[in-house]
């Protein structure tokens, strides 16, 4: 029992408690959609969704936390330079929370290049770059979990009901 938020958890708490139906996921704005003032833009989309923002921290993610982040492309070519951008200035680090949370977030997210996002995604309306992407997302369940606690202790996600949860889900929490 989580005594933080009072309920079951499961997986050390950064899973939601009933995590067979419901996932969280990692979404960062990276310095380039802070710096063109699109965060407000991109929150929008996710809570439009359906999404629930269940935590938030702006910060300035520093070179040795984005090594960590980016571990799985470490001995690419692409990995310095990526540590380096998402370490240039502030980041708008956020976990949501959702039933399919993961591939929604993609999906809203899209294609990994602006180059090659669809019309209607973030990349594919804002981002005209293979590197510059605006948002990083959770890949699975496994990366999910590990990148959210590498920014967040259990105690700062938040648990709540949406009012409208019927209307999105059609079924109360």
């Amino acid at each position: 029992m989580c005594i933080a938020r009072s309920i079951e958890c499961v997986g050390g708490c950064h899973k939601p408690r009933n995590a067979a139906m419901v996932e969280r996921t990692l979404i960062i704005i990276k310095p380039d959609g802070i710096q063109r003032r699109l965060a407000g833009e991109i929150i929008t989309r996710f809570e439009r969704k359906g999404l629930k923002l269940v935590a938030a921290k702006f910060t300035h993610i520093s070179e040795s936390l984005a090594r960590e982040l980016y571990t799985a492309h470490r001995g690419k070519s692409f990995f310095d330079p990526l540590v380096k951008f998402i370490s240039s200035g502030p980041s708008l680090v956020m976990v949501w929370e959702a039933d399919g949370a993961i591939g929604m977030a993609r999906k809203i997210a899209g294609a990994t290049s602006g180059l090659d996002a669809q019309p209607g995604s973030i990349r594919g309306d804002y981002s005209c770059s293979g590197r510059y992407n605006l948002v990083h997302g959770s890949d699975s369940p496994e990366s999910a979990e590990a990148e959210i606690r590498l920014f967040f202790a259990p105690d700062e996600i938040t648990t709540y009901k949406l009012s409208d949860a019927y209307w999105l889900h059609g079924r109360t929490e």
